[in-house]
């Protein structure tokens, strides 16, 4: 990572350079070039999953379907939804594979060349309508396989819990706040939220220092529920009826 960047974020946040000073130089590297279609059922298939597992799955997937290379958008399109689940894939995901081929073949999901040259906002908008692709997964995406600079998966639980570890918090930050402090770290994100991954594994290894300033969070306006405005709010009391009223009356 170029030193700038390194410079840029510990002067705007000196709880951060604490983090980046202890963890040592930045050594993410993307992950080699797949086909996005390829990425996103890679994704599916680790859902709820642990790794082993995932991998176990997709080997049969590749066996099965792609006769030894991952297979087409038309092949899993094709597959009968047995073949899947002989595979280990469950209903949904079954489900959300093949709404993936259909999307890859109508260009919803594009080939790479394609896709690198969009933003991230086209990014996100286009493949998070894939059945079971959520905004989580398309910014995992970005940070790993295209190489992104200024992406904050601020619903990410390593990330908030590292913003915790670092920022001395009794609790995890709710994500719009973590995103309303992040602005500060634009417009290099990504390696923000790769040293709050930094963060919680120093906290584990006990090696994660004080933060060096305390901090005072954004507030974020809670949305009033509808007819909770002024006045409004409030139970209307019935009039009293019948006997109830004869009583109230009588005790004035």
């Amino acid at each position: 990572m170029s030193a700038h960047i390194l410079r840029h974020l510990r002067k705007v946040d000196p709880v951060l350079g604490g983090v980046i000073r202890a963890a040592g130089p930045y050594s993410f590297a993307p992950e080699p070039g797949c086909e996005p279609f390829q990425i996103l059922a890679q994704a599916i298939a680790h859902q709820q999953l642990n790794g082993t597992a995932a991998n176990t799955i997709l080997a049969r997937l590749v066996a099965s379907c792609g006769e030894g290379s991952f297979p087409t958008p038309e092949r899993v399109l094709a597959a009968p939804a047995q073949q899947l689940r002989a595979a280990g894939f469950s209903h949904a995901k079954v489900a959300a594979l093949k709404d993936l081929a259909a999307k890859a073949l109508a260009a919803v999901v594009p080939d790479r060349p394609t896709l690198e040259q969009l933003d991230d906002a086209a990014i996100i908008e286009r493949l998070t309508q894939v059945r079971g692709v959520g905004r989580w997964t398309v910014e995992m995406l970005l940070m790993f396989h295209l190489d992104r600079p200024d992406v904050l998966p601020v619903d990410d639980f390593g990330v908030r819990s590292g913003f915790r570890a670092a920022y001395g918090l009794r609790t995890l930050p709710h994500p719009k706040v973590l995103a309303a402090w992040g602005e500060r770290w634009k417009p290099y994100r990504s390696a923000a939220a790769w040293y709050l991954w930094r963060a919680l594994e120093l906290e584990r290894a006990g090696t994660l220092p004080a933060p060096a300033e305390r901090v005072r969070l954004p507030r974020i306006a809670k949305r009033r529920r509808a007819g909770a405005k002024s006045g409004t709010g409030r139970k209307k009391r019935r009039p009293k009826r019948g006997r109830a009223a004869a009583r109230a009356r009588g005790a004035r």
